[in-house]
């Protein structure tokens, strides 16, 4: 007998459906799904709140996975900031998968959010994630995977990076989760192995891509961002022409070599914040033309009611003539 499709979907849902120690936690939907696990919404009922839990998917539970996910909770436990989301508890099921709880987010992705916005409050929303990057690089560590569909944008205009699961923090040891090596180290033990590919095609700088692990630093990021950057504010994501400073601006954190870009995730907020307050970027030397044009955008009001006024004098003393 074969059973439809339908109901194997449904059988799969229930049997990876976390069964948590105790009665604090409801289980609710499930309202994300990874690479590595899933999330769902739980209701907490100590705090009387509803609250995220992410736990490791079925087929890929076992040692390494359940240490990376470990480890994606210390390091989300570490990195306090508003634009990171915080772990409030973290466990093991009665079947060995590794589990976490965290503030339920509410909102919509990056993507999603730049097609029903200007460009001003993309790039504003974009700057916001340069900060937080640039926080977590300060306490050493890189995300690895930053794309559109890893930034949340919440109701009330917070802006959250999400899944750092793959994130190096500064010393750590890692391998592929695919190919069956050693589990991921405690920060303090060496470099990320050579070799490993870890990330998002079209988002992966090319040192991540070709595993080079010795150059995996807050640059790695900064190439990200400038993906981000272009994906959602190119012809491909707002659907508007293009100024040029701005796409100078992707391009230079898109350099191939780690040394062309910006040198961290505050100098590119720095660039998009001069764009955005129509003075130069450094990532581009604009002609007298464009030049006159950025100081006449920036000042249209003001120079057009002194071109009025003077309209109206010269007026005035050409009648006064007759």
């Amino acid at each position: 007998m074969t059973l439809p499709d339908d109901t194997i979907s449904h059988l799969r849902r229930v049997l990876e459906a976390p069964e948590l120690p105790g009665d604090r936690y409801e289980i609710h939907e499930a309202i994300g799904h990874g690479g590595m696990g899933t999330v769902y919404r739980v209701h907490d009922r100590a705090l009387a709140r509803d609250v995220a839990l992410k736990v490791l998917r079925a087929d890929v539970a076992g040692r390494e996975a359940a240490v990376r996910l470990e480890r994606e909770a210390r390091i989300l436990a570490q990195l306090e900031h508003p634009g990171i989301v915080p772990v409030h508890d973290v466990g093991v099921l009665a079947d060995g998968r590794v589990y976490y709880v965290m503030k339920l987010v509410r909102g919509e992705r990056l993507h999603d959010f730049a097609q029903g916005s200007g460009r001003a409050d993309v790039l504003r929303v974009l700057l916001r994630v340069c900060e937080t990057v640039g926080f977590a690089h300060s306490h050493g560590v890189v995300h690895r995977d930053l794309k559109p569909s890893n930034i949340m944008v919440g109701s009330f205009g917070e802006v959250l990076v999400l899944d750092w699961g793959i994130a190096r923090v500064r010393g750590s040891v890692e391998t592929d989760g695919s190919t069956g090596g050693e589990p991921v180290a405690t920060p303090g033990e060496g470099d990320t192995a050579p070799g490993v590919i870890l990330g998002t095609p079209g988002f992966m700088a090319p040192e991540q891509a070709q595993g080079i692990s010795g150059q995996i630093d807050g640059r790695t990021d900064v190439y990200a961002l400038g993906a981000i950057l272009r994906a959602i504010t190119g012809p491909g994501g707002q659907g508007h022409p293009v100024p040029r400073p701005l796409e100078a601006i992707w391009s230079r954190a898109l350099s191939p070599d780690p040394a062309g870009r910006y040198g961290s995730a505050a100098e590119l907020a720095a660039d998009i914040t001069r764009f955005l307050d129509a003075v130069p970027v450094t990532a581009y030397r604009e002609s007298f033309g464009e030049r006159a044009g950025r100081i006449f955008r920036k000042y249209q009001t003001a120079i057009i009611l002194v071109l009025t006024y003077l309209a109206v004098r010269l007026l005035f003393l050409v009648l006064r003539g007759l």
